[in-house]
């Protein structure tokens, strides 16, 4: 079975998380959902306050997912001053493992160290001054096991994204011939 970590906190953008969380556990993926802090109920930027699965501190061994997936929202500003998420994508991608980030959470990559090298990936327009590079005009980018996405709209797309790459295409197919997504 495959597994995702998302790590969230408070000001996380719910449909940036909520969907993807979902979908893949929709498609049979184990998704834990992991507090920065030391509460396991955090608030997102809409005011819906979630039971997150575990902290951050909690998991044993961060790095045993095969993806990491940053939500975005108003929380990204808290998650780079913090640190930890950017290392985590730094040792997935040193590992050779997924890391997919959603709106501003391509930031996070940019701390990390990760969108160089000609890297292609877009984010959402409010980020477009501190990354110059996006690209504007497709809505989810998959690049040497990055994946970005746009923002709220592009949601399911994005997790089909994951899907696809983490269960194949019939899985894929499966999941979205349930939600009526075509």
């Amino acid at each position: 079975m495959s597994s995702v970590l998302v790590p969230i906190t408070a000001g996380f953008e719910e449909i940036e998380t909520l969907a993807p969380v979902d979908i893949l556990r929709r498609a049979g993926v184990e998704v834990v959902m992991a507090a920065l802090g030391d509460s396991i109920h955090v608030t997102g930027r809409s005011g819906i306050t979630i039971h997150a699965d575990t902290t951050l501190a909690g998991i044993e061994e961060a790095g045993d997912f095969e993806l990491l997936l940053i939500p975005g929202g108003p929380h990204v500003k808290a998650m780079r001053e913090d640190g930890r998420v950017a290392a985590l994508a730094r040792a997935y991608a040193a590992a050779g493992k997924p890391v997919a980030a959603i709106c501003a959470a391509p930031t996070v990559l940019l701390d990390a160290g990760l969108l160089g090298d000609g890297r292609r990936f877009t984010s959402h327009v409010g980020v477009a001054e501190e990354l110059p590079a996006r690209i504007a005009d497709e809505r989810v980018v998959v690049d040497r096991g990055i994946i970005t996405s746009q923002g709220a709209a592009t949601s399911v797309e994005f997790a089909m994204a994951l899907v696809r790459l983490l269960c194949g295409e019939e899985k894929a197919a499966e999941v979205a011939r349930g939600i009526m997504l075509w």
